[in-house]
């Protein structure tokens, strides 16, 4: 198996947590535990895990001049990006939170022509539109409207920033990944992630009642810090090695689809020929966005 189809299976991985996520996350809001409280869980559990494993790779040293980089990285995807979906999260709805996030790879393919030279090729741009189309629809002709949103429209902006910010990220991130191994770069990131959302999280976390929490809210918070914070990230990081930023960020049309194949088997949906239909939008439109360009095309 070639390192590039690896690397589409593994931005396929991370893109299947990130769709259950929605849902997993809510379900934890704000009962058991508040949105910036998981923040701190999140970014303290990859960051302990990312440095446990960065022992098995190689022993590098981050150059002085790449530090501001690194800490934009983390200021964009390890702070700005978590603490805007979440809150969103609890404002708003999953189904919303999925379509939303639809415009991440619009952003990152805008910021890759201007800052990275990246060309939008027709079946790039056939593939973003398609990917669009199918996301738009899946949501607009098969969702149910949820009654745990309290600020649906401040909650929908956030997911706006959300995804900003981590287009954004997956951007800037680039060249830094083609620098050093994912292992020691993500440490690195957490780590600060850790201090900037410090002052923001901390107070939510000694709120968190860990004593009469039931265990099903256990496991959903080990999804969030090792699915949702620890795989992914690890998944997408590797897929840069190998793809386009532009190419990574359209696996995200893949966001609705998941949760609403996550609805179907928990009973809370039902198939029809809208959402078949939507579906094949999503799939077409990421392999037309991920597909390698021929030599002189």
């Amino acid at each position: 198996m070639s390192k590039r189809t690896l690397a589409i299976l593994a931005a396929i991985g991370a893109t299947v947590i990130y769709g259950i996520n929605h849902t997993v996350a809510k379900g934890v809001m704000p009962g058991h535990v508040k949105p910036f409280g998981f923040i701190f869980l999140r970014v303290v559990g990859a960051a302990l895990l990312f440095w446990l494993i960065s022992f098995f790779g190689p022993k590098e040293k981050i150059e002085k001049r790449d530090w501001g980089r690194i800490l934009v990285c983390a200021l964009l995807g390890m702070s700005i990006n978590m603490l805007s979906f979440f809150k969103g999260l609890q404002l708003s709805t999953p189904i919303n939170s999925a379509v939303l996030v639809t415009i991440i790879p619009i952003i990152v393919v805008v910021i890759s022509a201007l800052f990275l030279s990246e060309k939008i090729t027709l079946n790039k741009g056939l593939g973003i539109f398609m990917g669009f189309v199918g996301a738009v629809g899946l949501i607009l002709f098969g969702a149910e409207v949820r009654q745990d949103a309290p600020n649906i429209p401040l909650g929908n902006f956030l997911f706006i920033i959300n995804a900003t910010s981590y287009g954004a990220y997956l951007v800037v991130v680039k060249k830094l990944i083609e620098k050093y191994h994912p292992f020691t770069l993500m440490k690195w990131l957490f780590t600060i992630g850790i201090i900037i959302n410090l002052p923001l999280t901390l107070p939510d976390v000694f709120e968190i009642q860990w004593s009469t929490m039931p265990l099903w809210a256990y496991g959903s918070v080990a999804f969030v810090v090792i699915g949702t914070t620890f795989l992914t990230y690890l998944f997408n990081i590797f897929a840069l090695t190998q793809l386009k930023a532009s190419s990574v960020g359209a696996f995200v049309y893949m966001q609705p689809l998941v949760g609403i194949l996550f609805a179907l088997f928990s009973g809370k949906d039902e198939l029809t020929l809208v959402k078949v239909a939507a579906m094949t939008f999503v799939l077409v439109g990421v392999y037309l966005a991920s597909k390698k360009p021929k030599q002189g095309s």
